[in-house]
């Protein structure tokens, strides 16, 4: 199997994986009343500690971090998880908390010729291990192709969009490190796995 098929295999299967959660989420969020007063740009971290039900158990899970972004942005990050084949897959969702029309920044493309030649995408995403002084860049298929969510639109308000970004792995000994994505603050997020 080639690794354009296996990048493309896996993609649809966080896909679905993604989309059973967003459902079962959705179904176990009642109305009440919103909390309309967050801070524009800034980052925060769950503080609950150990590993509580995942969604397809028909929870509903705490963001691991929520980053503020320019036009209303908010991206939420669920998940970290180490696989077996040295990869992290961070998974979220990216909303347009504004009342109006958001336009995905080009800038969340990232800067390399490579990735940015290939349309808007989360390619500029990084995590950061400060204990080991290293960074990780999404990655790329074959093609020069970023293995992340590509294409996105605009987002009209109030409009939620499921997104993924996926790194080389850090050693086994990290659990933490720092995401980064351009435009946005940089938030540390759990790896689990």
């Amino acid at each position: 199997m080639s690794n354009r098929s296996v990048a493309r295999a896996r993609r649809g299967m966080v896909a679905v994986c993604i989309a059973i959660g967003l459902t079962c989420g959705v179904a176990g969020c009642g109305g009440g009343g919103g909390d309309d007063k967050k801070p524009e740009a800034s980052a925060t971290t769950s503080k609950s500690g150990g590993s509580g039900p995942s969604p397809q158990e028909g929870q509903s899970a705490d963001p691991l971090a929520e980053l503020h972004g320019p036009n209303g942005l908010l991206l939420q990050i669920m998940s970290a998880d180490r696989d077996a084949g040295g990869f992290v897959t961070v998974n979220g969702n990216l909303k347009n908390d504004s009342g109006k029309t958001a336009v995905i920044p080009s800038d969340l493309s990232g800067n390399e010729t490579e990735i940015s030649k290939n349309g808007s995408s989360l390619g500029g995403a990084t995590l950061v291990d400060s204990k080991s002084k290293k960074r990780y860049y999404v990655l790329r298929d074959t093609d020069g192709r970023p293995l992340t969510t590509t294409g996105m639109p605009t987002l009209a308000a109030g409009q939620s969009l499921s997104v993924f970004m996926q790194f080389p792995s850090p050693p086994t000994t990290t659990s933490e490190v720092d995401f980064q994505l351009p435009t946005f603050p940089t938030a540390p997020i759990k790896i689990s796995g």
